[in-house]
C-alpha cells in the first residue's frame, strides 16, 4: 500500500482475480457470528464502547468492594468536604499512594467551613482492607474493600455530599440501580412490543385495527408528564425495591409503542414471503410461524433497538429521580444523587456535587455508540 498525494491507500500489486475469489468465498462460508463480529470489529468507538459497558456491568456486583465507604455511611465533620487528590511524592520523595489529613476550621469572614490539609503528614492508602460491610452480589456478606481512607485521614476522591457521603462510592452504589432499570425496562418493553407487534403484522384484521389505535393514543400522549403522573401515583410508602420495579415497568410499558410499529411493518412484508407461505402450507402454527420464521430475519433490528433504548430508560429514570417522583432516598441511584444539585447556588459553590452527571453521559454516549456499531455491522445491504 501505498500513499498518493490527494491522501488515497493504492495497492501497488497487481490485481489477482483467483486470490479475490478466494477471499469472497471465505467469507461466504463464515459463519452469521463471524461476519457479525469482524465487522463490528471495524467500527473501532462501537468495540471500545462494547467493552466499557460490559466491564461496567460485570462490575456491578462488586460495587461494594471497589468503594471506600457504604452508600449512607455519613461523616458529619466533613460535610460537602472538597475532592481530595491522591498523592504519590511526599517533599520530592516517592512514598507511594497517600492523602494528607485534612481538618475542617471555621472561616469567621465568610462563615463557612474550609478545610485545610495537613502537608506535613502524609496518610498512606490501605489496600485489600477491612471496612464497611456489604454484600457482594447482595448474597454474600464481606467487609474487605480495594483501598480504604488510612486512620486519622478520609478519602473523598469526588468530595462529599450535603451529608458528608462520600460521592465516589455512592456513584458505584448508584450505578447498580441506573443501569440496571434499563435492562428490566426493555425487558418489559421488548415482551409487549413483540407480541403486539407480531400479532397486528402477522394477524392484521380487526385486531390490528385495535393495537394501531392503542400505539396511536400512547404517541399522542406528552411523555414527560405522563411519567410524572404515573409516578406520582406510586405510594410513598413503598419501599425502594418496589418503586425500583414499578418505576422499570412504567419506563417499559411507555416505550414499547414505537418497536411494536416497527415489528408490525416488518412483519407485513415478511408475511407474504414465499417461505413463509411454504410452512404454512405445510401445517406450521402461526405461533411457530413467527417464532421460527419470522422473528430471526428480524432479530438485527430488534438487537440494535435494544442498546439504542436502554439509554433512554436511564435517562428517563434519571429525570423521575431529580424530579423527586423516581426513586427515592435512601435508595441510591445517579438521578437520587443529582436530586441534590438542583439548587444553582450550591453547584456554584460545591460544583462537586454535579459529578453524577459524568457517568450518565459516558453511559448513555457508549450505548450510542455501541449501537450505531451493531446496526452498521449487521446492516444486509452492506457489502
Amino acid at each position: 500500500m501505498s500513499m498518493q498525494p490527494d491522501g488515497r491507500y493504492v495497492d501497488q500489486a497487481p490485481y489477482d482475480p483467483e486470490a479475490a475469489a478466494e477471499a469472497r468465498s471465505a467469507e461466504l462460508d463464515m459463519s452469521n457470528a463471524r461476519l457479525l463480529w469482524l465487522r463490528f470489529k471495524e467500527h473501532k468507538l462501537g468495540l471500545i464502547s462494547g467493552a466499557f459497558l460490559l466491564l461496567a456491568y460485570l462490575s456491578l456486583p462488586f460495587a461494594g468492594f471497589f468503594a471506600p465507604y457504604s452508600p449512607n455511611e455519613r461523616l458529619e465533620d466533613y460535610i460537602y468536604a472538597p475532592p481530595q487528590m491522591v498523592h504519590f511524592m511526599h517533599e520530592g520523595t516517592f512514598v507511594g499512594p497517600h492523602v494528607y489529613p485534612t481538618v475542617a476550621e471555621m472561616d469567621l469572614e465568610t462563615f463557612s467551613w474550609k478545610y485545610v490539609q495537613d502537608t506535613e503528614t502524609p496518610a498512606m492508602l490501605e489496600f485489600f482492607c477491612e471496612g464497611s460491610d456489604y454484600k457482594l452480589a447482595g448474597l454474600i456478606p464481606s467487609n474487605t474493600h480495594l483501598f480504604c481512607a488510612p486512620e486519622g485521614a478520609t478519602l473523598f476522591l469526588f468530595g462529599a455530599d450535603r451529608l458528608g457521603r462520600d460521592v465516589f462510592s455512592r456513584i458505584f452504589y448508584g450505578a447498580q440501580l441506573s443501569l440496571t432499570v434499563g435492562l428490566v425496562g426493555i425487558t418489559v418493553s421488548f415482551v409487549i412490543g413483540i407480541v403486539l407487534g407480531s400479532i397486528a403484522g402477522y394477524f392484521g384484521g380487526f385486531l390490528d385495527w385495535i393495537i394501531n389505535r392503542v400505539i396511536e393514543v400512547l404517541r399522542s400522549l406528552p411523555e414527560l408528564p405522563l411519567w410524572l403522573a404515573l409516578s406520582a401515583a406510586v405510594p410513598s410508602h413503598w419501599g425502594p425495591v418496589s418503586v425500583f420495579f414499578i418505576i422499570s415497568i412504567i419506563l417499559g410499558i411507555l416505550d414499547w409503542p414505537g418497536l411494536a410499529r416497527a415489528v408490525r411493518s416488518k412483519f407485513l412484508s415478511l408475511r407474504e414471503e414465499e417461505f413463509v407461505k411454504a410452512a404454512e402450507m405445510m401445517g406450521a402454527k402461526p405461533s411457530r410461524v413467527i417464532k421460527k420464521h419470522l422473528l430471526p430475519n428480524f432479530l438485527s433490528h430488534l438487537i440494535a433497538s435494544a442498546t439504542l433504548s436502554i439509554p433512554a430508560m436511564i435517562l428517563g429514570e434519571t429525570a423521575l429521580s431529580f424530579l423527586g417522583l423516581g426513586l427515592r432516598a435512601p435508595a441510591v441511584s445517579w438521578g437520587v444523587m443529582l436530586n441534590d444539585a438542583q439548587n444553582l447556588a450550591s453547584i456554584e459553590i460545591y460544583p462537586w456535587t454535579a459529578i453524577p452527571m459524568l457517568p450518565i453521559v459516558i453511559v448513555v454516549l457508549a450505548f450510542n455508540f455501541f449501537g450505531d456499531g451493531l446496526r452498521d455491522a449487521m446492516d444486509p445491504n452492506r457489502s
